[in-house]
C-alpha cells in the first residue's frame, strides 16, 4: 500500500502544487476581466446595479438594493480570498505540509487541509461532469447555457453563486436537516460549527442517512437550475445533479469552505481564464475554451482526478483488508 500511494504521490502532488498556483493568479486574472477588460461593451465596472439576483435553496428572488457592479464584485472577490487564506492554512495543517507528506511519504491525510481537499475533489468533478457531458452529447443530448444579455454581468453572477448556492442547497438544506437530527444539545455555538463542519462537530450521525439526504439534495440541485431563474437547458440536469451530490459530500465530511471553494472553481476559476484568453486573442468566449492554455489546464485537472479516484479506491481496498485481517487475527488469538 505503502509504495503504490508513495508512486502515485508524487505525480499527485506535482499536479495539484500547478492547480494551486493558478487558482492563486485567477484572483488578480478575475479583478482585471472586471475592471480594465471589455468583455461587457458600454457596461463597465461602475454599471448601477438596482438589485442583487438571488438563487437561494432553488427559490430565485430578488434583493433591492442599488451598488455598482464592481463594487459587488470587490465584496465577493474578498469573500473568495478570505476563504482561499482559511484553506490554505487549515483546518489542521497547512497546504505545503500535507503536499509534502503526499510526495515524500505517500501519506494522504487531505482532511487536514481544505486547499487539497478542494483541489482533489474538483477535479474528480471535472472527470465525472465531462464523462456525463460526453455520453449526452453521444446520444443527441446537449447542455445549452442561458442566454446571456452580458457577459460582464454574467462574469459577476457566476462570481456570487458559489456563496449564494451553497448556503442555500449545502447549508440550509443539508446542514441544518442534519443538526436538526443529530445534535444533542442546542447553543448558537455548536449550531455554527455544525454547519461550518457537520461530520466533525455532530455525534453519532448514520452516514447512510445523511448520503440518502445529500443525493436527494443534489438531485433537486440539478432540478432547479433546469426550472428555475434563467434554466439551462435539460442537458444540463445530470451533470448539475452529480455536481452537487459531490459537492455536497464534501461539505458534510471536510466543511463549507472546500464546498464553496470547489463551486468557485468550476465558476470563477475556470471562467477568469476563459475570458483573458478571449480578450487577449479577441475571439468569442466559446472558442476560448479550445485554447491550448485551457485545454492544458483541462488535462491537468482529468489526470488529477483520475489518481484522486485511484487514491480513494485503493484507501478503502486496503482497510477492508486490513479490517478482514485484524477480524481474522482476533479471532485466531481467542
Amino acid at each position: 500500500q505503502h509504495r503504490i500511494l508513495q508512486v502515485l504521490g508524487i505525480p499527485h502532488g506535482a499536479l495539484m502544487s500547478v492547480i494551486f498556483c493558478m487558482m492563486i493568479l485567477s484572483f488578480p486574472l478575475g479583478a482585471y476581466v472586471v475592471f480594465n477588460s471589455e468583455i461587457g461593451g458600454d457596461i463597465t465596472y461602475e454599471y448601477p446595479m438596482d438589485s442583487l439576483d438571488l438563487f437561494l435553496a432553488g427559490i430565485g428572488f430578488g434583493i433591492p438594493v442599488e451598488f455598482e457592479l464592481g463594487d459587488g464584485f470587490i465584496i465577493i472577490w474578498c469573500t473568495f480570498l478570505i476563504l482561499f487564506t482559511v484553506a490554505m492554512f487549515g483546518p489542521k495543517k497547512n497546504f505545503v505540509n500535507v503536499l509534502q507528506s503526499i510526495i515524500s511519504k505517500g501519506k494522504y491525510q487531505t482532511q487536514d487541509n481544505y486547499m487539497v481537499v478542494t483541489v482533489k475533489w474538483f477535479s474528480i468533478l471535472v472527470i465525472i461532469s465531462g464523462s456525463i457531458i460526453t455520453i449526452q452529447e453521444f446520444f443527441g443530448v446537449f447542455v445549452e447555457q442561458p442566454e446571456a444579455s452580458n457577459q460582464l454581468i454574467q462574469f459577476f453572477g457566476m462570481s456570487l453563486a458559489p456563496i449564494i448556492e451553497e448556503f442555500g442547497f449545502r447549508v440550509v438544506l443539508i446542514g441544518l436537516p442534519l443538526f436538526a437530527l443529530y445534535s444533542r444539545r442546542s447553543s448558537f455555538r455548536l449550531l455554527a460549527k455544525s454547519l461550518w463542519r457537520p461530520f466533525q462537530n455532530l455525534q453519532n450521525v448514520n452516514v447512510k442517512s445523511a448520503l440518502v439526504l445529500i443525493v436527494v439534495v443534489g438531485i433537486f440541485f440539478g432540478v432547479a437550475h433546469v426550472i428555475s431563474g434563467e434554466p439551462w437547458s435539460a442537458g444540463k440536469f445530470a451533470q448539475a445533479a452529480s455536481s452537487g451530490i459531490i459537492i455536497g459530500w464534501v461539505y458534510f465530511r471536510f466543511g463549507l469552505a472546500p464546498a464553496i471553494l470547489i463551486h468557485w472553481a468550476a465558476n470563477y476559476f475556470i471562467f477568469s481564464y476563459a475570458h483573458i484568453v478571449a480578450d487577449i486573442n479577441q475571439i468569442p468566449l466559446e472558442d476560448a475554451f479550445t485554447n491550448s492554455l485551457l485545454g492544458t489546464l483541462e488535462i491537468m485537472l482529468v489526470v488529477t482526478g483520475a489518481i484522486s479516484i485511484a487514491v480513494l479506491v485503493l484507501n478503502y481496498i486496503f482497510s477492508k483488508k486490513h479490517a478482514s485481517d485484524t477480524q481474522s487475527s482476533s479471532l485466531l488469538q481467542s
